[in-house]
């Protein structure tokens, strides 16, 4: 017995841990629920679209939280695309890029996102996570500085640590204090300027035209993040840059499949074709990932046809957003953004957008409330997305909801 108690002790001193363990993640997790950022997940019963079906509600229900911004994740062209793909290619290549995990379909989608883009090449990715998470360490050395708004996606600033350049921050979408970290950092090898296209959380739009200006005017290159600008910003929906008519100042775009383009999952880097043949040898999450399934690449590439042969769907979104900003303006309510489908209804209080939440989910209306750590402390909201697949109908029954569910709440009166 005496030869047992050392393992036991072992043993003991374990299970001692992993209770430690789980009582400082129950207390973690308890402090979210008393803050009122606890972050439910609902369940969704149909496919995704304008209306779908949730879990506990009798009727379908309006969808105004998703990314699905022109209304392709269910488009008949789309998902037959993904059948197809699915019965000619298979589920999966069980395989990352360089062993065997490349098919013609990988290379086609990326030479028509190329095309999209008006860039020299393509290289796609499991996410646009994955994308920014590769692109910093490949581009930059200790030699370089890379200068990104305080503002920009979780993803850009993890894949910035990755990398050993130099890391500067501008405050948000100040040139001025853009310009003050350019002369700063002249010194440096190669500097990138590093922004979102457009700010996820508040829906404004990255003042491009003076960021190309500076990055010239002192010798650096810019990097755009459009997640949630392609397919629909712009005249031809290309993005953030061809709405700003920069389209050939900007040197590095990263973008997702996962929103405009089908909304399935796959990101992508285009640019100059030396960065991208780097990417392929270089960048870990391309090199360590499976490639993108079959289905996947099928939907998607038939989502970037589209709108490689018309620019209708992506022009209808002006209209609709504005419909829906005017008159909840009108009612009462602060919208954050510009002319943008995300339209974030401020509310400050964390736990009042929760409740505001749960109320137009009974009005029969689909949205989310975001609090810290997503956004700020005191910035708590609603964001609001507006889809082309949305009818004026929709956009009205949803305001009307808003209404009822302010004056309920004394946001509005």
């Amino acid at each position: 017995s005496w030869l047992c108690r050392p393992w036991a002790a072992a043993v003991s001193r374990s299970y001692a841990a992993a209770a430690e363990a789980r009582a400082v993640l129950e207390n973690e997790l308890e402090g979210i629920r008393a803050a009122g950022t606890w972050k439910a997940e609902r369940i969704i019963t149909s496919k995704q679209g304008p209306q779908i079906n949730v879990d506990g509600s009798r009727s379908s229900i309006l969808n105004f939280c998703a990314n699905n911004y022109l209304g392709l994740s269910s488009h008949p062209e789309v998902v037959q695309a993904g059948i197809d793909a699915l019965k000619l290619y298979g589920a999966g290549l069980s395989s990352v890029r360089f062993i065997c995990g490349t098919q013609d379909i990988h290379k086609h989608l990326e030479n028509k996102l190329a095309e999209f883009h008006q860039r020299e090449d393509c290289i796609l990715y499991a996410s646009c996570f994955d994308a920014n998470a590769g692109l910093f360490e490949v581009l930059l050395g200790p030699d370089d500085a890379v200068l990104s708004d305080e503002l920009n996606h979780a993803s850009i600033i993890d894949g910035i640590r990755l990398c050993r350049a130099k890391r500067m921050r501008y405050k948000h979408m100040d040139l001025s204090d853009l310009e003050k970290q350019l002369k700063e950092s002249q010194s440096s090898r190669m500097r990138l300027i590093v922004t979102d296209g457009v700010f996820s959380m508040d829906g404004d739009v990255a003042p491009l035209t003076g960021i190309c200006d500076l990055a010239e005017q002192y010798g650096a290159m810019v990097f755009i993040d459009e997640c949630h600008a392609t397919g629909f910003l712009g005249p031809r929906g290309r993005g953030t840059d061809e709405l700003l008519g920069v389209m050939d100042r900007v040197h590095i775009v990263n973008s997702t499949l996962g929103k405009a383009l089908g909304g399935a999952a796959g990101g992508y880097t285009v640019g100059p074709k030396p960065l991208i043949d780097l990417l392929r040898q270089r960048s870990r999450p391309y090199l360590f990932s499976n490639s993108l399934p079959p289905p996947v690449v099928g939907c998607a590439t038939r989502a970037v046809e589209l709108l490689l042969a018309s620019s209708e769907i992506a022009q209808s979104m002006t209209a609709k957003t504005m419909r829906f900003r005017n008159r909840m303006t009108q009612a009462g309510f602060t919208i954050a953004g510009s002319a943008h489908p995300i339209c974030p209804v401020m509310l400050g209080d964390a736990r009042l957008a929760s409740l505001m939440a749960d109320d137009m989910l009974k009005l029969g209306v689909y949205v989310i409330g975001f609090s810290y750590p997503v956004v700020p402390k005191g910035k708590a909201r609603i964001r609001v997305q507006i889809s082309a697949a949305h009818t004026d109908e929709d956009i009205d029954h949803c305001v009307d909801a808003f209404i009822q569910t302010g004056r309920k709440h004394g946001v509005v009166s």
